[in-house]
């Protein structure tokens, strides 16, 4: 059952591998999972004509002293009136490049990427932070990494600028203390870290949902990522399983217990889940043969 066409997941695959730091164009491919339809060239030009504002405004901003920043913000908070969507926050709409563009909402990540997106095109470099919980942007003034060098910028509420202290809290209000605090947590991401992120979330939203055709298309879409990703490989199966496709679960599940087996110290929780993952591989080839 694909609810992806096989040249929409190698279109996403080349341009997650490509070095183009372009973010738009995989967002608006795995915008295709609810809209299959999708024309990018609208929200791509959209993009562009925004970039051209944004660079106007900071042309401004180095005759008056102001910092970029504060121009971005301006531009795409008030003029443009982007906001975290907390009503609604896990509407699957919220985690959809064009539905952010049309209805100026979304989720921490989607409002960094446009964020991204418009500043790059201005000639503004802005990176995203893959921090627990609560996706970040990070403006560098100085070495990578350093984050002391960096200014923090929460896309989510309006901009506002994040001190050391304000991302030890964040973290303490989202992990808990499940997670320590540590200058990795700011390093700027990668493309494909984003693009996960992103995938992740649709996941998860979509699993809730049991809509699982589309979390089986987005394991497909994040394996082309990752192809190593065990927990992916296994998910996958999973879902196979559960849109009643027999003959993929059990090929993904038989590998994720061949390649798993690897481990040198395996955990008890692990044994347990791989003791698990057998009963239905198992289970599965009883079915299959039933069928027969």
């Amino acid at each position: 059952m694909n609810v992806l066409p096989t040249d929409v997941v190698q279109r996403f695959t080349d341009a997650a591998a490509s070095p183009d730091p372009d973010l738009a164009a995989p967002a608006l491919l795995i915008a295709r999972l609810g809209y299959p339809r999708l024309d990018p060239a609208p929200y791509l030009a959209r993009l562009e004509a925004m970039g051209d504002v944004a660079a106007h405004r900071l042309a401004a901003t180095e005759r008056t002293g102001r910092r970029p920043i504060d121009a971005l913000n301006k531009f795409l908070f008030d003029d443009q009136g982007f906001s975290g969507n907390t009503g609604d926050y896990n509407d699957p709409r919220n985690s959809f490049l064009n539905q952010v563009l049309d209805r100026r909402t979304g989720i921490p990540i989607t409002l960094a990427v446009v964020y991204i997106e418009v500043a790059r095109r201005a000639g503004i470099r802005v990176d995203g932070v893959n921090f627990p919980g609560h996706f970040l942007l990070r403006f560098p003034c100085g070495p990578e990494e350093d984050h002391r060098s960096a200014v923090f910028v929460d896309p989510f509420h309006g901009g506002s600028i994040l001190s050391e202290a304000d991302c030890r809290s964040l973290l303490r209000r989202h992990a808990g203390d499940s997670v320590d605090f540590g200058p990795g947590l700011l390093a700027p991401a990668t493309k494909q870290q984003i693009l996960v992120r992103m995938l992740g979330n649709l996941k998860r939203l979509y699993v809730r949902m049991r809509s699982f055709p589309q979390g089986l298309a987005i394991t497909d879409l994040l394996l082309a990522i990752n192809p190593s990703a065990l927990h992916e490989l296994r998910d996958r199966g999973l879902l196979s399983y559960h849109v009643n496709d027999y003959a993929a679960a059990v090929r993904d599940l038989e590998a994720y217990l061949r390649y798993s087996s690897h481990g040198k110290d395996e955990s008890d929780e692990n044994r347990e889940e791989r003791n698990e993952i057998w009963g239905h591989v198992k289970a599965l080839r009883r079915r299959m043969a039933n069928l027969n």
